[in-house]
């Protein structure tokens, strides 16, 4: 290496490429090299004329720097002392000696990088008049003086010979040695070759740091006002504890006020301007005695406040397949309800952040509403938390009560999120149309609020005072009566109808879900108690009458108490249920199949009821009597109802030449119709068809297939309009043995969600006019056997034919 560096062009030097340093001529300074390339170049100068060249690198972060990667124009300097600190580093001192610039650097075999080199042309006087290079002087000297008095750490006598400089040169030479600035601009000084404009940018460097300096100052000087006034505080809050202790007053407002303020600053996910007012309320609470009744307020609002789940919330299982697995494992049947959750599901996994979606479960009592949306929260693996809302008629138990009332306390939407302790539960809002007002508000006012997705993210408690987002919550209501929930709440939800069970459909729920949880339930083992098909649906078809399921629920659990008594006298070994046992066990049947007309009758009409616990066929009765023109209705029908009896009467008087009625029947004849079962009220204007068949058949003598139901609403002109609820209609229709249903043409789009074990034993005639059905169902009786027409296929529509006169 030695006879290498000698054969070296003398312009050449070995490089080190220093970091976050610009070393400038007259510098002396020592510095530790521990990069393999620079320890190679250290090594290699010491072998030569002990001089090397110190150029800086451009990025401060690069580890091994390449030629392209260094400034351009570096220092010489000599090496005046050298240590060996280990194996892989040395520890250098050097003395800066000439400004030169790179002309071309490259990496040698030995590993170091050798930069061939020339002088850097620069100017050490100043082209310009003497005053202007006094001026210049004067300017950078007391520049420097301000800077030393603001950098507490100058020493005097370095910032005295700085000062003594005599020439702009050493000034300069002097000033920059010793001045922090960034890497940068220590290389622009040190690439510019003409003095004035050196000491031009010293000026502008030294002034702009003195700003810098200047604000830091005042800053510190804030800062260290602020700490004093806390130690302060501290020092007095320290005072009062002690004497707090000694007049012996218990707990120590302060600490208990600055634990609150601990737990407060810990949460995260709440917004800035709550977190002050809850501060704003520990400060409050700290200058309270601690036996106040307002102490005691305070503590409770801090406490509710810190209890909401800012931070807590549950990550959403949005796995479709899982979902459909626990959907179908806790329900039978359903399938348009799973359908929709499923959807809901699918849509959270490929837009996870989705807000808004409230779901209204609509149906009659025990098909499941509530049991779907604890499925739907296992599901989505979140919380459940379930709130009833029967019965609610104050709107502080929905917003809460204001602090200024005493006993004061949340709503029961901030209490359902403290007990689910998360901030993204399934919060099942259960009999929402069994909310009702009075002069304390109206509840479902209230509502309008929470179940609105651009709104209840700053929903507002009243006793919180605070928002609090409730857009992350999947709210699901449930409602019997979808008529009795307001409107504009009604329009925030998606509603999702739920029917009554058929009868198919409660065998499978009562043979998979019921009867292992009762079994279970009552301590029986699976093979002690034993159903047979028969057994169970002579259950459901004799001793239930209901939409969904809870008597037959409770009707199993009577067998499996019963069965128990038997086992445990041990009277039986085990009990297999058929109809005989059934009868032993539970007695007579409570309910008898629908003793429906087996004969054609006049005056006797078949219709189709809708009522909250399904659908239920209802006979229409009427009579003629002589009299002065009366219509008598009874059983306890309602508003709409008799309205109809009066519309299908004056219907009649316009078709009396049709049936050979007797146009005079409104003055010499009294009518008397009557729906049976009087106790149970009625209402509704889907029975207008029947009662119109009802007096003409009355009227005219012509007897009624008994085996044909009907449903629609009549106009004045006969038409027959759309009606609702054909889907729990058809099932009593089915139920009943009915083999014909007219309905109306309008409603022949609902016959999708009809049950296809209907359809299959069940034919609808759709109707537009009401004397088509009247063609159909009126017989006489001479040619009953010739005109009656054969019944049509199952599910496909019949045309009327010509009408008998």
């Amino acid at each position: 290496m030695a006879n290498e560096g000698k054969k070296k062009n003398p312009l050449s030097l070995p490089v080190v490429a220093m970091r976050g340093i610009v070393v400038f001529p007259g510098m002396t300074f020592h510095f530790d090299v521990g990069r393999e390339k620079s320890v190679a170049a250290v090594r290699q100068a010491m072998e030569e004329r002990r001089q090397i060249l110190l150029v800086t690198q451009k990025d401060f972060a690069i580890e091994d720097p390449s030629p392209e990667d260094l400034y351009s124009v570096g220092v010489t300097a000599r090496i005046v002392q050298f240590l060996n600190n280990g194996k892989d580093s040395v520890r250098v001192l050097v003395e800066g000696l000439h400004r030169v610039l790179v002309t071309r650097c490259t990496l040698t075999e030995g590993g170091f990088l050798r930069a061939a080199l020339r002088r850097f042309p620069e100017k050490t006087t100043m082209d310009a008049p003497a005053q202007v290079e006094e001026a210049m002087m004067r300017v950078v000297a007391q520049g420097f003086e301000t800077y030393c008095g603001l950098l507490p750490n100058m020493p005097d006598e370095l910032a005295a010979y700085i000062l003594s400089q005599k020439t702009p040169y050493g000034l300069f030479s002097a000033i920059v040695q010793n001045l922090s600035l960034p890497t940068e601009e220590r290389q622009a000084l040190l690439e510019e070759s003409d003095l004035a404009a050196r000491m031009k940018m010293l000026a502008e460097l030294l002034y702009y740091e003195i700003s810098v300096l200047s604000w830091e100052r005042d800053i510190y000087g804030q800062v260290r006002d602020q700490l004093g006034q806390q130690q302060h505080e501290h020092f007095l809050r320290e005072q009062l504890r002690a004497i707090s202790e000694e007049l012996g007053e218990g707990d120590n407002p302060m600490e208990e006020s600055m634990d609150y303020a601990d737990e407060i600053q810990a949460i995260q996910n709440i917004p800035d301007d709550v977190r002050e007012k809850l501060l704003r309320e520990c400060d409050r609470l700290y200058r309270t005695p601690p036996q106040s009744q307002e102490g005691q307020l305070i503590r409770s609002y801090i406490e509710t406040c810190i209890e909401l789940p800012w931070d807590e919330w549950t990550e959403d299982q949005n796995d479709v397949a899982r979902a459909e697995k626990i959907l179908d494992q806790d329900h039978y049947g359903l399938d348009k309800v799973k359908k929709r959750i499923v959807e809901t599901i699918a849509v959270r996994k490929l837009a996870p952040d989705i807000k808004g979606q409230i779901l209204c479960l609509a149906g009659p009592p025990g098909v499941g509403k509530t049991s779907v949306a604890k499925s739907i929260a296992r599901a989505l693996g979140r919380k459940y938390v379930r709130i009833s809302l029967g019965g609610v008629r104050d709107e502080a138990e929905i917003r809460g009560h204001r602090k200024t009332y005493l006993g004061s306390m949340p709503g029961r939407i901030i209490n359902a999120l403290k007990q689910a302790g998360s901030r993204n539960p399934v919060i099942l809002l259960d009999e929402i149309d069994k909310m009702s007002s009075d002069y304390r508000g109206d509840p479902s006012s209230a509502m309008l609020e929470v179940l609105d997705s651009e709104q209840n993210v700053t929903f507002r408690d009243h006793y919180l005072e605070i928002p609090f987002d409730l857009s992350e919550v999947l709210f699901i209501t449930t409602a019997n009566d979808v008529s009795m929930i307001p409107r504009p709440l009604l329009d925030r939800m998606e509603l999702i109808e739920m029917d009554s069970y058929t009868r198919e459909e409660k065998y499978q729920i009562a043979k998979r879900h019921l009867i292992p949880r009762q079994i279970a339930r009552h301590g029986l083992a699976a093979a002690q108690l034993k159903f047979t098909r028969n057994g169970l649906l002579a259950l459901i078809d004799g001793y239930t009458r209901e939409a969904g399921v809870r008597s037959l629920e409770r009707e199993i659990a009577s067998i499996c108490r019963k069965t128990a008594k038997l086992i445990v006298s041990e009277e039986e070994g085990k009990v297999s249920v058929g109809e005989k046992v059934l009868k032993k066990l539970l007695g007579v049947p409570r309910y008898l199949p629908d003793d429906l007309r087996r004969q054609d009758e006049v005056g006797v009409v078949n219709g189709l009821c809708w009522t909250a616990v399904g659908g239920d066929t209802m006979e229409i009765e009427a009579i003629v009597l002589p009299g002065t023109g009366k219509v008598q209705t009874t059983g306890q029908l309602g508003e709409v109802m008799t309205e109809s009896a009066q519309i299908a009467v004056s219907y009649v008087r316009s078709i009396c030449d049709d049936y050979g009625i007797d146009p005079s029947f409104y003055k010499e004849k009294d009518i008397h119709i009557h729906a049976p079962e009087g106790a149970v009220p009625k209402d509704g204007p889907s029975a207008g068809v029947t009662m119109v068949t009802c007096v003409v058949s009355a009227l005219s003598g012509l007897p009624v297939r008994s085996d044909a139901a009907m449903t629609g609403e009549v106009t004045l002109r006969g038409r027959v309009l759309p009606i609702g609820g054909l889907r729990e209609k058809s099932m009593a229709a089915y139920r009943a043995g009915i083999r014909t249903v007219f309905i109306p043409d309008q409603n022949c789009k609902d016959l999708e969600e009809v049950d296809q074990v209907v359809k299959d034993h069940v034919t609808f005639v759709p109707v537009r006019h009401v004397s088509e059905i009247l063609g159909q169902v009126l017989v006489k009786p001479a040619a009953k056997a010739a005109e009656k027409p054969l019944p049509a296929l199952p599910g496909v529509r019949q045309e009327a034919p010509p009408l008998r006169q």
